[in-house]
């Protein structure tokens, strides 16, 4: 979906509620607290279903494909405290940052900011020995949602921009899962709140801003440059946008958080990051460390010029368990990233 329909998603759902008859913001106390509240209104992050008011919403200029499922990112910081800027990497983040990640699905997406059904909704928040995940899981009515520590299954039907009915069976993932996508160097860590991927406008209440520009003005980040002196990833349905550009950010926000050096597939020698330099590691011409049955007959991750006969595009394509590539959060194939990387594999030059 666009990013300015998030974004009037995200600041519709902020508008729900009521300012004068909000409660205080949200809780510190219950949010460093050592073991997860059991609803997620005990945070005060959420009042009757809309966002506290204290929330910064965001979105990323290339995110993870879930199912086809819209996510509504926030940000909350403790008061007088700030991220701090990094060039590469997730920004430092003071004790009680708190990202909130809601996934949701419209009833329509050719009408997608109308009938949204709240699925679930993630917190990551920096304790001061190191960040904890939990995942909380909505009511029918969007009053509250209940921790699922073991993850959740949830039956999801939706028209999508072709007017086909398509039906999900939606995975909440489990604290271990969590940690398996969320593991740099054998510590959880944020994937998505990096300058490159912040590096873009979002259609605040105010009006359009870059997401930098703002989050410094907002007092939420210290230390950044000007948005043109700061990395940018691409915006991967963005056909303005060169080609390998956009492939490379789409296979860095849907395999990166696993193929790179530090994450737990590095013994693959597939490194899909975007900082990767030029190199068999980006897969070229790179048979398996472990060739099985996800292969499917084929010798290399990318083979220049045949998306046909790419390792990489045979199970991206796939929606069969111990073939499909991510393993985790996602039921369906994502049609139009899969043909993106066809694409961007035909161009090259054998």
């Amino acid at each position: 979906m666009p990013t300015r329909w998030l974004a009037r998603l995200a600041v519709a759902a902020a508008g729900l509620l009521n300012l004068s008859a909000a409660p205080a913001g949200p809780d510190l106390g219950v949010i460093l607290a050592a073991t997860p509240a059991p609803k997620l209104s005990d945070y005060r992050l959420f009042h009757a279903g809309a966002a506290d008011p204290a929330l910064t919403p965001y979105a990323l200029n290339t995110p993870l494909f879930s199912d086809y499922a819209e996510k509504l990112r926030y940000v909350w910081l403790p008061p007088k405290t700030k991220a701090s800027y990094r060039a590469d990497g997730v920004f430092d983040f003071p004790v009680g940052a708190t990202l909130v990640k809601t996934f949701a699905f419209p009833a329509d997406f050719r009408r997608p900011d109308q009938d949204v059904r709240w699925i679930e909704t993630r917190l990551l928040i920096r304790k001061a020995d190191g960040w904890t995940a939990f995942a909380y899981v909505w009511d029918a009515e969007r009053k509250d949602a209940v921790l699922k520590r073991a993850g959740a299954r949830v039956d999801v039907s939706f028209v999508d921009l072709k007017g086909q009915t398509r039906r999900v069976d939606y995975a909440v993932p489990n604290q271990n899962q969590c940690k398996e996508c969320h593991q740099l160097d054998k510590t959880l860590t944020p994937i998505g709140p990096k300058a490159r991927n912040l590096n873009g406008d979002f259609a605040y209440a105010t009006g359009a801003r870059n997401q930098l520009a703002h989050w410094t003005k907002a007092g939420l980040l210290a230390g950044a440059p000007a948005p043109s002196a700061a990395p940018r990833t691409a915006r991967w349905d963005d056909a303005r946008e060169p080609l390998e550009a956009r492939a490379r950010a789409y296979l860095d926000a849907n395999c990166a958080h696993c193929h790179q050096p530090r994450a737990i597939a590095s013994n693959s020698g597939l490194f899909l990051n975007s900082e990767e330099p030029p190199g068999p590691n980006l897969g070229i011409g790179k048979s398996p460390v472990a060739a099985g049955r996800g292969s499917g007959g084929l010798l290399v991750s990318i083979d220049p010029g045949h998306p046909e006969r790419s390792i990489l595009v045979h199970r991206m394509a796939s929606s069969e368990p111990g073939v499909m590539m991510p393993e985790l959060g996602r039921s369906l194939v994502h049609d139009e990233g899969v043909e993106l990387i066809r694409q961007y594999v035909a161009s090259l030059k054998p």
